[in-house]
């Protein structure tokens, strides 16, 4: 490379998200149910839904056992919220209450926020924070134009 010639962009891009469990089948059906998306099994224990923005994994916690000092720890996360853009909040709500019932740990019930989303904040089984929002207002639609994924970006 000459003086004159620049190096590329380093292109980072948020690829997936695991979650470490003990109990895998659970967490999957939980965010099966979420997503809309049927698991894809790579073993026994660890699978991944592979939505339209990004892929969500779940996986047991001994698939991390090579992590040395302060290993990850299941159902330990009190730190980061998981959050997923939906088409229709209320209606999801509503679906997951009818497939998950007293299961479904809701926090926040549907709610609409000062800067436009109509949001659902849940715990997980293992406890971890989820929220489901939708955008409702102008200024909420207004935000998500400027993030990914878009809201109906074939539209």
């Amino acid at each position: 490379m000459t003086d004159t010639q620049t190096a590329p962009a380093n292109t980072v891009q948020l690829a997936s998200v695991r979650l470490l469990t003990e109990d895998v089948e659970a967490l999957v059906r939980f965010y099966e149910a979420i997503t809309g998306v049927t698991a894809r099994w790579l073993t026994d224990d660890f699978a991944e839904m592979v939505t339209p923005s990004a892929t969500f994994a779940v996986s047991h916690v001994d698939r991390v056992a090579f992590v040395e000092g302060t290993p990850p720890r299941a159902a330990a996360n009190d730190s980061a919220i998981t959050e997923f853009l939906v088409d229709d909040v209320d209606l999801l709500f509503q679906e997951l209450l009818a497939e998950l019932g007293d299961a479904l740990r809701v926090v926040q019930p549907v709610t609409l926020m000062p800067w436009g989303n109509r949001s659902l904040l849940l715990r997980d089984p293992d406890g971890s924070l989820i929220n489901l929002y939708t955008p409702v207002t102008e200024q909420g639609l207004d935000l998500q134009r400027h993030r990914q994924p878009q809201l109906h970006p074939e539209k």
